[in-house]
Formats: C-alpha cells, structure tokens, sequence
C-alpha cells in the first residue's frame, strides 16, 4: 500500500536563491534547468549532481502548471529529491519588464561597454522576451500592464 510518506518519491523541493531573496521553494513534479551545455531536466529519483547554469529559461511542472523563471547563470544542485538554484538574478515570467528587454536589445552599445557586454545583455533580453512570451500566448506586453 502507497502512503502519504511516500510522496516525496514523487515529488520535488525546488528552491531558487539569489543574494537578495528566495525567488522560489516549492514542491514540483519536474524541472527543466538551463546548464551552461543545454538543457537538463529533472525527474524524481535524479542522482545527485552539481552543474552550472547559463542565463535561460528555468521551468517548474506540478499539477499541470508550468511555471517559467529567468535566471542569469548561476550554479545547480540535485540531491534528495531537492533542486537548489543559486542565481546572481531571477524573474517569475510574470515580472519581466518586455519593454526594457526591447530597448537593451535595441539600443546602441553605451560609451565604455564592450562588443561582448553588449551580446550578453542582448542575449539575456531576448531570453527574457521569449519566457514573458509564453505567459502572455505569444504576445510580449509590459509585466506592469497585466
């Protein structure tokens, strides 16, 4: 007979941290993390690793929701049935700000800002463009404006 102490082979401990607060600690059924090589998701029963992020698109499975989180980098752990996500920054899809990711995509490199700054930040507002995207059904509005 199955019990409730058994759920947690079922279920996930999703924690995302950045130095200012925890962005997220929840019980999943899955997560999609953004490694610096490509994607890895995570399933109940996972081994243990440790691996580091690249700036993209985190998503979180449970009870047939999806969420989505950007995240700008950072480190992962997988252990016990417990993924830990230490970022330098995280945004919920539904506080990205597609208007300011529009304008660092489009604005010209700042005086002092190298070749490669800019590519990243470029980079990580169309991450962000395409995460605000799939809350809103394909259209990209302003967080505030929702």
């Amino acid at each position: 007979m199955t019990t409730h102490s058994d759920a947690p082979t079922r279920s996930l401990q999703c924690v995302v941290v950045t130095p200012e607060r925890t962005v997220l600690d929840e019980k999943v059924e899955f997560v999609a993390l953004p490694m610096a090589d490509g994607e890895l998701g995570v399933l109940p029963g996972r081994a243990p690793l440790i691996g580091r992020l690249g700036p993209g698109e985190l998503r979180t499975k449970h009870d047939g929701q999806v969420k989505r989180l950007f995240v700008d980098g950072g480190f992962a752990q997988v252990r016990a049935n417990v993924v830990t996500v230490l970022t330098p920054r995280a945004q919920k899809a539904e506080d990205i700000n597609t208007q300011a990711a529009r304008t660092t995509i489009a604005s010209p490199r700042a005086a002092g800002e190298t070749q490669d700054a800019k590519a990243k930040a470029q980079q990580r507002a169309r991450i962000q463009l395409r995460i605000a995207e799939h809350l809103h059904g394909g259209t990209t509005t302003t967080a505030a404006a929702h």
